[in-house]
């Protein structure tokens, strides 16, 4: 394992030089009371020495808006420290108030312990906050701060239009006029619009709504939810239904634990529905242009062959998704163009009905991988019941002759077993609201998690899946534990892949009905096939690519005009800080924004997009502490 890019190490007991674990019984409470009156009290005053005084000199502070308006992680004292000499005065902190039915010990490891602890505050005339600290004992029977979050959770004067907010007009009989004259947008243009009417277009819409923010989603399918009725008929979530809550609409309490595609894109299209979100479908954006005097933009949308131009639009939200379709990943094979098979790629694949018969190569192994190649065991060929009625009479084909070639080694945990690790104690039944929860997991710095915490739960993961492992190893499977041991959130942040959470797939590769060829790699394409590098070949009528996408900036080059286009920072990855770049904040044009994510990420992080958006429609940001 190589060394992370960390300065610190867990704050074991061992490694802080405390000889015992905190007793059970420990008054917790007034250990973090009197922390927190010496931090509030500085804080408020701005006394940066005496707070500093009060952390670990190995210790994290991340802020989500609330004191930098950007996402920034700061480690070490010297950096903490300048944070803080550089924004507190600015931001004024008041009102900061200690919740004490949130102080906890917590024992994640025996040789780990901390105090854990939520309170709010106000910043300035600005907005309202919420954060999070975790105190780690000292040696001299002291505790003091080794992660500090504080996150921006509203906006004075503009709360959220919900709950004893809502509209509570009691004539509604206008209704469904005016929400066709609101769809419509003749009177007036958009403050935002959002390109995409997926799941990420959706969701900071409905958040932009709730802020009174004018807002129009436009989306190229028929239908809002295509997206996800489009894709292969056996997708479905891998992560578990408390984990994809959206919000202000919560699944029912009868949903499945895992939803499959088409159950999702209808529940879309109800949520879009349900929540009046202003969407035009069979609406394709076309050219987003920067009018330089003004400061707005100009919008292109071909709508049923005509022509819709808005051109005082101050914000455009791309959220287009992972997987824009000009934006896919094929790998450089010569002789494609000779290759007398089919070849697509994974977002292009529906269904193994599609292709009885038919010898099938599946590049890649990851997610959709394993998916499409069950897909084919599973329902491909003639043995299947369910399928007879589509093979001439008296064809026996058995089951479907499905190879996956695996290019690199791929990070594997089963669904129950990883889960159960990686959300001990949230997102299920007995846990906290889903908000809380999200707030908690964003309050651990990435690297904090990188240099230890994540080592850990794959290490649980793998000796609870230590019998699958075995079975994939035994069949020459290439398993890794992803760079630096650290499991797969390092791996979708660095590139979208290189995982399978698995829901039944890998027994397949284990007993061989998935084939599975990773002892060379692929030189060229044949006329029937695939040829490698050791010599050997594969016979395939059917290639299909399940090798993932291109740079998320693709999307920016292909609307907009090219100055823009180099003005935008790079989308996607992790800068020096932990932060992933370019998603949901500043992307170096005013205006432009993108909106990115699962559903776990994109309800967490739409509210913080929705806030920079509302908080520059009032006035209320005008500059950000933000990396050089």
């Amino acid at each position: 394992m190589h060394q992370p890019p960390s300065e610190f190490p867990l704050p074991t007991l061992d490694h802080l030089g405390v000889k015992e674990a905190p007793a059970k019984d420990l008054d917790a409470k007034s250990i973090v009371t009197e922390w927190f009156t010496a931090f509030a009290s500085n804080a408020q005053s701005g006394n940066v020495k005496a707070i500093m005084d009060l952390f670990y000199h190995e210790s994290y502070w991340r802020d989500l808006l609330a004191l930098t308006w950007d996402f920034r992680t700061f480690i070490g004292p010297t950096k903490i420290a300048q944070f803080l000499y550089d924004r507190l005065a600015a931001s004024q902190l008041k009102a900061l108030e200690l919740q004490d039915d949130s102080i906890q010990l917590q024992l994640p490891f025996p040789d780990l312990a901390w105090i854990q602890f939520t309170f709010t505050f106000e910043v300035s005339n600005t907005g309202t906050g919420s954060g999070i600290g975790r105190l780690v004992p000292q040696p001299d029977g002291r505790w003091k701060a080794n992660c500090m979050f504080t996150n921006l959770e509203g906006l004075k004067g503009s709360p959220e239009q919900i709950g004893a907010l809502r509209d509570t007009e009691t004539d509604h009989g206008f209704w469904e006029r005016q929400r066709k004259e609101e769809i419509a947008f003749k009177e007036a243009e958009p403050t935002v619009l959002v390109i995409g009417g997926s799941l990420n277009g959706l969701v900071i819409s409905a958040r932009l709504k709730v802020l009174n923010v004018s807002t129009l989603i436009v989306e190229q399918s028929p239908r809002i939810g295509d997206a996800w009725r489009k894709r292969y008929e056996t997708l479905s979530t891998h992560d578990p239904i408390h984990m994809v809550h959206l919000p202000y609409l919560p699944f029912p309490s009868t949903w499945p634990e895992y939803t499959p595609a088409y159950k999702m894109a209808n529940w879309l299209e109800a949520y879009a529905d349900s929540l009046d979100l202003n969407y035009w479908t069979s609406s394709a954006v076309t050219k987003v242009e920067k009018n330089k005097v003004s400061g707005r933009w100009t919008v292109h949308i071909q709508q049923g062959g005509k022509q819709q131009v808005f051109t005082q639009v101050k914000h455009v939200v791309l959220a287009t998704g992972f997987a824009p379709t000009h934006n896919l990943r094929f790998p450089s094979i010569p002789g494609m163009e000779t290759y007398q098979g089919q070849t697509l790629h994974s977002t292009q694949y529906k269904s193994a009905r599609d292709y009885v018969g038919k010898k099938v190569v599946v590049i890649g192994s990851s997610a959709s991988g394993h998916d499409i190649a069950a897909d084919f065991v599973r329902n491909g060929n003639g043995r299947n019941p369910n399928l007879l009625h589509l093979m001439p009479p008296g064809t026996d084909v058995g089951f479907a002759d499905t190879t996956m070639i695996q290019r690199g080694p791929t990070f594997i945990m089963s669904a129950k077993n990883g889960w159960t690790v990686l959300r001990a104690g949230m997102y299920n039944e007995d846990g906290p609201p889903v908000d809380v929860a999200d707030r908690i997991g964003a309050s651990f710095p990435y690297a904090f998690l990188l240099n230890g915490m994540f080592q850990r739960q794959v290490d649980a993961i793998c000796e609870l899946d230590k019998d699958l492992l075995a079975g994939l190893k035994a069949c020459g499977f290439k398993f890794t534990k992803g760079r630096f041991d650290a499991g797969p959130l390092p791996r979708i942040q660095e590139n979208l892949g290189g995982i399978y959470i698995d829901t039944g797939a890998s027994k397949l590769v284990i007993n061989g009905s998935i084939k599975l060829k990773n002892d060379s790699t692929i030189e060229s394409f044949t006329n029937t096939g695939l040829k490698f590098a050791n010599g050997s070949e594969l016979q395939a009528d059917v290639v299909i690519f399940a090798t993932g996408y291109g740079s998320h900036n693709a999307i920016v080059h292909k609307l907009c005009d090219e100055e823009t286009a180099q003005k935008c920072k790079t989308i996607w990855g992790v800068d020096e800080e932990g932060e992933l770049r370019g998603c949901w904040r500043d992307l170096g044009v005013p205006g432009l924004w993108f909106m990115t994510g699962g559903l776990a990420l994109c309800r967490f992080w739409s509210k913080h997009l929705a806030l920079q958006i509302k908080a520059i429609e009032e006035g209320k940001l005008t500059s950000r502490y933000s990396l050089p």
